[in-house]
């Protein structure tokens, strides 16, 4: 089972919550164990499991990234501006697997599931999401 889901960016930088959309798809499904997979399409964005709790710990995770990731430096940049971009996806992965537990996504009550955007603002970034039995 697979479904791609779209989100709008704000930011140049930024972690966007999407969890629920995760949850909503697994539950949909019907499927109570197995893998669900959840893929950002693009070489500037990625996917990390990270807390909610305190945006803080969003806001942290876009310094240090900026602070070893610096923008204006790189080769690429020459291209079209957005080396860091690329080297900030490389470094953080395009994908997360998460576990099926009971017919929900099995994360911890601190977990949440983050589309990473390095390359915003951006009106449409698609995701995959992809069950696996």
């Amino acid at each position: 089972m697979q479904q791609v889901i779209q989100i709008r960016t704000r930011s140049e930088n930024g972690l966007y919550d999407i969890t629920r959309q995760v949850d909503e798809f697994v539950i949909a499904s019907g499927i109570k164990e197995g893998l669900v997979h959840v893929y950002a399409q693009g070489a500037t964005a990625g996917i990390m499991i990270q807390e909610n709790w305190d945006e803080s710990v969003q806001r942290d995770v876009i310094s240090l990234l900026r602070k070893y990731i610096p923008q204006g430096v790189w080769e690429h940049d020459a291209q079209d501006g957005n080396g860091d971009a690329h080297l900030k996806a490389g470094l953080v992965g395009p994908s997360e697997t998460i576990p099926i537990i009971d017919g929900r996504p099995g994360l911890s009550t601190w977990q949440n599931i983050f589309f990473c955007e390095f390359d915003g603002p951006r009106e449409q970034r698609p995701i995959v999401l992809t069950i696996l039995k």
